[in-house]
């Protein structure tokens, strides 16, 4: 679906502000070490002169100015890092910051749209606020294992640790997880834990419980006024780098539903691209309530993790 104006106008608006937000820091960092750091003001205001002096030799015929000129240029630059470093900074504490290197904050990467304005599209279209507030508590800052205990303990760190291979392979190796078990066991948490670490990573994330999942492909597969946005929103659901399908087995699962849901997750395997499901069936009521080719589908390609233990948000309501 494109974009309305006033939401890309929003997105560039967001991007103005990180770029004035990081000048500014950039511009406290630079008045702390001219306060801490002596000498280092004189280099950086060097800098300058030296440029200029080179810069008339070259005017002048002197071969050798440009070659003298990155050499003095490569000399002060080492010789500020070496004072950065005896003072306690990092040697890269004034370079400029951005919150996305890729594209330096300007949303854009070799022409095309970077991977963060691609997510900020998504946030925007696919109505993700609620997930980025869920974030903010739903992640693995805030991971414990007290809740658990004996068979459910090992389980769930073995959940985690595969959480984590599925993180820092990500880029290398395609892989599903679809997490089952008891009501509050930490599935839907370790799926928020997965999203924040590849939204930060630049990566593109829809997070969907089942019910918002198929009223969006209701919405959309009926509406037949609109065949672009149709395609536009099946094309994104397909080609994001990740889609998290939150409670499965919520929904009033029908023949719509399971046709589109065998479509949606057939569509993204063939395609390579990363699906994580969270449900609080058992493996033979997925079997029972949704198709043998869903079920042969999540079996055959998903990294299986059961979990079991207490309704750890009742435990918590309790406390």
């Amino acid at each position: 679906m494109p974009l309305t104006n006033a939401q890309y106008e929003a997105i560039i608006r967001n991007y103005e502000d990180r770029r004035t937000k990081n000048r500014r820091l950039l511009s406290l960092h630079t008045e702390q070490v001219y306060e801490q750091v002596d000498g280092y003001k004189d280099l950086d205001l060097s800098v300058s002169s030296i440029s200029v002096e080179y810069g008339k030799r070259m005017l002048s015929g002197d071969d050798d100015a440009l070659s003298g000129l990155k050499a003095a240029l490569q000399d002060l630059s080492e010789r500020k890092k070496r004072l950065l470093i005896s003072a306690g900074f990092p040697a890269d504490y004034l370079e400029p910051v951005y919150d996305c290197p890729d594209c330096k904050d300007t949303g854009y990467k070799n022409g095309e749209k970077c991977r963060c304005f691609k997510q900020q599209m998504i946030s925007l279209l696919y109505e993700q606020s609620n997930i980025h507030k869920l974030l903010e508590t739903e992640n693995f800052s805030r991971l414990s294992y007290e809740y658990y205990s004996g068979e459910d303990l090992a389980a769930f760190e073995r959940a985690v640790s595969i959480c984590r291979s599925f993180i820092n392979e990500f880029d290398q190796k395609y892989a599903n997880l679809f997490f089952y078990g008891t009501v509050g066991c930490g599935k839907s948490f370790l799926s928020c834990c997965v999203a924040k670490e590849l939204i930060e990573a630049g990566h593109s994330v829809i997070y969907f419980s089942a019910i918002g999942l198929f009223e969006f492909l209701s919405r959309y597969s009926f509406d037949h006024k609109n065949k672009e946005n149709l395609y536009n929103a099946f094309e994104d659901l397909y080609n994001c780098d990740l889609v998290i399908i939150d409670d499965l087995g919520t929904e009033i699962t029908n023949s719509f539903v399971t046709s589109e849901l065998f479509s949606c997750l057939n569509e993204r395997h063939i395609r390579k691209r990363s699906t994580i499901i969270s449900t609080n069936l058992s493996l033979g009521e997925l079997r029972d309530r949704y198709s043998d080719r869903i079920f042969s589908r999540i079996t055959s390609n998903y990294e299986v993790c059961k979990l079991s233990g207490q309704d750890i948000r009742m435990h918590k309501f309790h406390l």
